[in-house]
């Protein structure tokens, strides 16, 4: 007989087994339709994640701003969630919480790397505080309309804002904006949202929101050049491609910022070498008289002893004579080039400069989209559309000696013709010319174009003070999350009275500590190193920035003229640009090799230091020079923060201790410039073109007070051989106890180091002690 207490019990189980089984067999949900989550290892310290409709058969939507690579399978794989799920993932602890969807990443000490939280309206929210967001592409916010951008402070966190990730032609201080959604929180997370296209909201405490882009009808309707002023589709993802509810994102522990950049570039593809060409001075030209006025500006250069590399002409219409007929034209303009136009390029490549040709894409009629692959892939359809054809109409420029493009517009395109423009200024150039390494120049960016060779400059902006400081945050967020590679005009675009010789001059120095390192503006004689020198500032141009400030409408005032200040300066950059090649081209490699760009923000190498992770006005040029751009009419101080260590004026080698902020003194001709104790840094003689033989060995100059090493890279520049691991690496090491300086081979696993002979000048800082020495591919000390 049973006992008449057992049945309240027995009644009690069931309910608890039926509840049971009811939080099992919960079906996970996005966008109200059956949901499928998956995370796997996308690297040694981040992870992707996937929730995507059931209805969806494809294992990940198609990002192009991803490479084609094996991942994992899932370490977690659910349909249903009933109760927490914990697994590693990698090197990270992922913890699975139903109702609502929620993730959370750990480190495997247990410190906290992000929350997500999957919300019932297809938003989805993550852990956000105080500290800094850095990255999310290239530019700024747009300023509310009546206010005064010339009295605002820069943005370079992008925390506390609405950042509604529209990509849009701009001027102002920030120039044009390319958004990306990579998010660096500086207290050691990232998260990278490949899919879907979002707006990021920061505005509020302790949160953040990704809202999915839902598209409208118009959105649909492709864009081209005549309505490419309206903010529909133009530099997002096809509409037809957005999958309600889809979501693919990746994780990452940013609490070692290197292993970041490493791991951002094993997704989104390694960055391509540049030809060494593409390190040097390039001086754009806007309206041209005709190819003895090109070619004497080159003899100028040359007979000043400036150095410069290349020469890049706009395109007519853009300019009322430039170097083809009306753009968009293959044609050489008959009004410029009175001789062959082959005769021509070939006269300037005896001068040694490269001649780049600025580009604009026809419009739909003529190329209804960007597609495919050079050379084509099977299956693709060779239509107007296809890169392979449009490309066919530049290879008789290429024959006939352009060396490179710079396409520019092609705004109306979206996010994925963009990407695919780059592709096709790389695959094109290299069917054309098989060993020659490519080189373009473009107005619009996303992660994923370094592998595609993506330089980008930052568009048509203002000549004022305040874009000179836009310009240094735009520069560090970009290199955080898009591209190694990048610039501006030096000088600004759109002169007006604020720029003056004093303004040009401060943006060169700039200018010089940036990838690209290229002068251009309208009033473009002003735009030479030695412009404001003359009398005569040449054709005048128009202002049509259309900013609502009415001092733009005034153009560079006649008083500026006959400065004689300022082509010394400029001409003691551009030396030292050349000077530091051997450095800067070793920093091309690391880009390559290590993700890590050439303007590298401070809270790249002090991510504790609370000063670091908030400065936004100056930066480190690799890991030990440290760059501080003068942005202020008429300095005569600049405030300069030195993180931890030993520090050492490159100018007069007056050791400074970090930790604090020094008030250094200026003067037009200085740009504040600090080497970390440690830093070894290779200099060379003098050239004036970056191919030009040496005529002395390099100097390696080391800075006692720590230890430290740099990897010196070199290779031809030029080929493609460095694709198959063919270089030559020196690793140098300084011991600071000894007093010895180490060099040896030092090519990565799965290279070949080539043969080498080099002289070299081993010079002690601050001491001056300078020894002679000769490097074999076998290793050597030098002791002091």
């Amino acid at each position: 007989m049973i006992n008449s207490g057992y049945y309240p019990y027995l009644k009690l189980c069931c309910i608890l087994l039926l509840c049971s089984l009811s939080v099992r067999a919960q079906q996970l949900t996005t966008a109200g339709k059956p949901a499928q989550l998956a995370i796997r290892q996308a690297g040694d310290h981040s992870i992707r994640i996937t929730l995507k409709p059931i209805s969806f058969k494809e294992e990940f939507p198609f990002s192009p701003a991803l490479i084609e690579r094996h991942y994992p399978a899932p370490v977690i794989l659910l349909t249903t969630l009933g109760k927490p799920e914990k697994k590693k993932v990698g090197n990270l602890y992922v913890t699975v919480q139903p109702a609502p969807l929620t993730i959370t990443v750990t480190s495997l000490s247990g410190a906290l790397i992000q929350k997500l939280v999957f919300n019932e309206d297809n938003t989805l929210s993550f852990n956000l505080t105080d500290e800094p967001v850095l990255g999310m592409g290239e530019g700024g916010h747009k300023p509310a309309a009546g206010t005064n951008w010339r009295n605002e402070p820069i943005e370079f966190d992008r925390n506390g804002r609405l950042q509604e990730m529209q990509p849009r032609w701009q001027s102002d201080a920030y120039g044009s904006r390319n958004p990306v959604p990579l998010l660096i929180g500086t207290e050691g997370w990232a998260l990278f949202m490949a899919s879907p296209w979002v707006q990021v909201d920061m505005q509020h405490k302790g949160q953040g929101v990704f809202i999915p882009w839902r598209p409208k009808p118009e959105d649909a309707v492709q864009q081209n050049e005549k309505n490419q002023g309206l903010a529909q589709g133009k530099g997002l993802p096809p509409a037809d491609s957005v999958i309600p509810g889809l979501y693919d994102l990746f994780v990452f522990d940013a609490s070692q910022p290197a292993t970041l950049m490493k791991e951002v570039a094993l997704l989104s593809g390694p960055a391509v070498m540049p030809p060494k060409w593409a390190m040097g001075y390039m001086q754009s030209h806007r309206t041209l008289e005709d190819e003895n006025q090109m070619l004497g500006i080159v003899d100028t250069f040359r007979a000043k002893k400036i150095p410069i590399d290349a020469v890049i002409y706009l395109g007519t219409g853009f300019t009322p004579r430039g170097w083809n007929k009306e753009q968009p034209s293959f044609e050489f303009n008959p009004e410029v080039f009175h001789r062959d136009p082959k005769v021509v390029l070939d006269d300037f490549h005896k001068k040694h400069v490269k001649v780049v040709m600025h580009m604009v894409p026809w419009d739909r009629d003529k190329l209804p989209t960007l597609h495919g692959s050079i050379p084509a892939k099977s299956g693709e359809i060779l239509d107007m559309g296809h890169i392979q054809n449009y490309w066919k109409q530049h290879t008789d420029l290429v024959k006939m000696g352009v060396d490179a493009f710079w396409p520019d517009e092609g705004d109306w395109f979206n996010l994925f013709e963009r990407i695919k423009r780059h592709q096709l200024y790389y695959q094109g150039p290299l069917s054309t010319r098989p060993d020659v390494r490519p080189w373009s120049l473009h107005r619009n960016g996303y992660l994923g174009i370094a592998r595609w060779g993506g330089w980008v400059w930052s568009g048509d902006t203002e000549s004022s003070w305040k874009t000179l400081e836009g310009q240094i945050a735009v520069g560090i967020n970009y290199s955080l999350s898009t591209s190694p590679y990048w610039g501006s005009d030096i000088g600004g675009f759109y002169a007006n009275a604020e720029k003056t010789g004093e303004l040009y001059a401060r943006w060169y120095q700039f200018g010089a500590f940036c990838p690209s390192f290229r002068s251009h503006g309208r009033t473009w004689m002003t735009s030479l190193p030695w412009g404001w020198g003359l009398n005569d500032m040449g054709v005048i141009e128009g202002n049509n920035s259309n900013s609502g400030d009415k001092n733009d409408k005034r153009n560079i005032r006649q008083s500026e003229m006959n400065n004689p200040l300022i082509e010394p300066v400029t001409k003691k950059y551009t030396e030292l640009r050349y000077q530091l090649l051997p450095y800067n081209y070793s920093l091309a490699w690391e880009a390559r090799y290590t993700g890590m760009p050439f303007m590298r923000a401070l809270w790249l190498y002090y991510p504790k230091d609370e000063i670091a992770r908030h400065t936004g006005n100056e930066y480190l040029w690799g890991k030990d020079m440290l760059i501080a751009p003068v942005f202020e009419k008429g300095a005569v101080t600049r405030e300069v923060y030195l993180p931890e260590g030993d520090w050492y004026d490159w100018w007069t080698n007056d050791k400074l201790t970090g930790g604090q902020t020094v008030k250094r003194s200026v003067t037009l001709t200085d740009m504040p410039i600090y080497v970390k104790a440690g830093a070894i840094i290779p200099f060379d003689p003098i050239r004036q073109y970056t191919a030009e033989p040496a005529k002395e060995p390099t100097t390696i100059k080391v800075y006692r007070g720590a230890d430290g090493d740099f990897t010196l890279y070199e290779d031809d520049g030029i080929s493609e051989e460095y694709l198959k691991g063919k270089g030559t690496w020196i690793k140098l090491s300084w011991n600071d106890k000894t007093k010895q300086l180490s060099l040896r081979p030092g090519s990565p696993a799965g290279t070949e180091n080539l043969p080498v002979k080099q002289h070299f000048k081993i010079e002690l800082l601050p001491d001056g002690v300078i020894k002679n020495i000769t490097y074999q591919n076998k290793a050597i000390k030098v002791d002091f």
